[in-house]
């Protein structure tokens, strides 16, 4: 860190400011020997998330199209007769036994 008398600061105050953005070192600027301020580099600037990802997709086809076809198609392709298919049979329902009280 670099110490600089006020006087001197004043005096070379622009050029001090572009050495401390680009070498990114605080200056401290004293005041008969005294620290009285401080001049530091400023943040780097954040990224915005918004739009990072932007132009690494590309969107090949009708985005708003149905992805699956209608139902009509599926049994045309399976060869099922959904109309000549026999009702399926019911379940047993499990019977259990109880114990008799005396």
């Amino acid at each position: 860190m670099k110490t600089m008398p006020a006087g001197e600061f004043k005096a070379r105050c622009l050029r001090v400011m572009e050495e401390v953005k680009k070498y990114r070192t605080p200056v401290v600027i004293t005041k008969k020997g005294k620290p009285v301020a401080k001049l530091v580099p400023p943040d780097e600037p954040r990224k915005d998330v918004f739009g990072c990802m932007a132009g690494t997709i590309k969107i090949l086809g009708d985005v708003e199209a149905p992805v699956l076809p209608p139902i009509d198609e599926w049994d045309i392709a399976g060869g099922i007769d959904w109309a000549a298919r026999p009702e399926p049979t019911p379940r047993r329902t499990k019977t259990t036994r109880r114990k008799q009280s005396r």
